[in-house]
């Protein structure tokens, strides 16, 4: 199957139930197609917590036990299997390299670098943060690297540590939107670790006539830039995404610790508990939620009820029983988390339908395309990355 074969088969499928996974069991007791598909959503709410938490972390259980139920699930998974690209073997980067890089960073960036065939060209790392991938690959390959990053901070850090290691690393601290950055692509193999939404999309939509020799894009954060909805790169994208729908492909994680975890799971719950109080004095509907200033997580939660209830202009009783209240945000997150179950089996084709885009893209510009995974998911769930050389001629 090609790469367009795939895109517009992803594109039919979720076209033909966008009904599942458009609606936020958050936002909403019950999304419509519980009516519709009720054996579906009675199997889901029925589901006991050691079912849950399995499903929960492994996306191919719970497409297995999704299948007799949701057909399109199984094709989905199919659609959805990329294989690994192909590796070469790095030479060990010295102990200079080491500085400053967190353990998972560092594991993403020896993945990253290690797919992909030798650079024929000098490098350029896009939003390259403090340039540790850049430095990697110029420490492995011998090549010159700039570094493009916006941060003044980052970018003081990136020169600190390109000295030290003894890396001809040029950083430019410019932004990778603003028009005067597509002169520093040409001639370059363009490297894109987790540049977020626009940001790597922004690559894709002018490499016609940037003058790239290649590029190597693992992309993440689709929704960001995207604040009026997705605007494809290829022309035969038909799937209108709102920022809920392109969240919704990356909110598979990996395991946080167990601190983690539970601070989230009380975060949620908290939310899910003063969505209940304010539909219960307001009536059910579909309201917005705003992020919550983290310092109003650390009280208590009437605390954070009354906080939430200032902001919103929510008029509340003189006598609330919190804990009740409390109590409902709990039993909502558990009914949300078994509704989202089944809205989840369409994120990771959602992530798909996204990358092929991207590759179709780069396509059309005139690029020969490879599109797979780089590391396992228990690495980085951001795990897909497009490969793009340009055609001779």
């Amino acid at each position: 199957m090609n790469h367009r074969e795939r895109f517009l088969e992803l594109q039919a499928a979720l076209k033909a139930h966008e009904a599942l996974w458009r609606p936020s069991p958050f936002y909403m007791r019950r999304p419509p197609w519980c009516e519709a598909w009720p054996a579906l959503a009675e199997a889901a709410l029925a589901l006991g917590d050691e079912a849950l938490e399995r499903f929960v972390a492994d996306p191919d259980a719970c497409r297995a036990w999704l299948a007799p139920l949701l057909p399109v699930a199984a094709r989905l998974g199919e659609l959805c299997d990329l294989a690994p690209l192909p590796q070469r073997a790095l030479p060990p980067s010295s102990r200079h390299f080491d500085w400053h890089i967190p353990g998972r960073k560092r594991e993403q960036i020896e993945a990253f670098a290690a797919h992909g065939a030798a650079p024929g060209a000098p490098l350029l790392e896009w939003c390259a943060g403090k340039g540790h991938l850049g430095r990697r690959l110029a420490l492995s390959d011998g090549l010159p690297v700039s570094s493009l990053e916006i941060d003044p901070g980052l970018c003081a850090d990136a020169e600190h540590l390109a000295t030290r290691a003894g890396v001809a690393q040029t950083v430019l601290c410019a932004d990778a939107l603003a028009p005067d950055s597509r002169g520093h692509v040409r001639g370059r193999a363009v490297l894109a670790l987790h540049a977020c939404g626009e940001l790597h999309r922004s690559l894709v939509r002018s490499a016609a006539g940037d003058g790239a020799s290649a590029y190597r894009i693992a992309p993440c954060c689709y929704y960001r830039g995207a604040q009026d909805g997705y605007r494809p790169v290829s022309r035969d994208a038909d799937l209108y995404l709102d920022g809920g729908a392109l969240r919704l492909a990356v909110t598979e994680t990996v395991t946080a610790p167990l601190r983690i975890q539970h601070k989230l799971a009380r975060d949620q719950a908290w939310k899910l508990g003063f969505v209940a109080l304010r539909n219960a004095l307001q009536g059910e509907a579909i309201r917005p939620f705003k992020p919550v200033p983290g310092a109003w997580q650390g009280g208590s939660f009437a605390d954070y009820c009354r906080l939430l209830a200032g902001r919103e202009g929510l008029a509340l009783p003189d006598t609330v029983d919190w804990a009740e209240w409390e109590a409902a945000g709990e039993r909502r997150r558990g009914e949300v988390r078994r509704l989202e179950l089944v809205r989840h089996a369409f994120r990771r084709a959602l992530e798909v339908w996204l990358v092929m885009d991207l590759a179709l893209g780069l396509e059309e510009a005139g690029f020969e395309v490879a599109v797979g995974t780089f590391c396992d998911r228990a690495l980085t769930p951001r795990n897909l990355m497009v490969l793009a050389e340009r055609r001779a001629g």
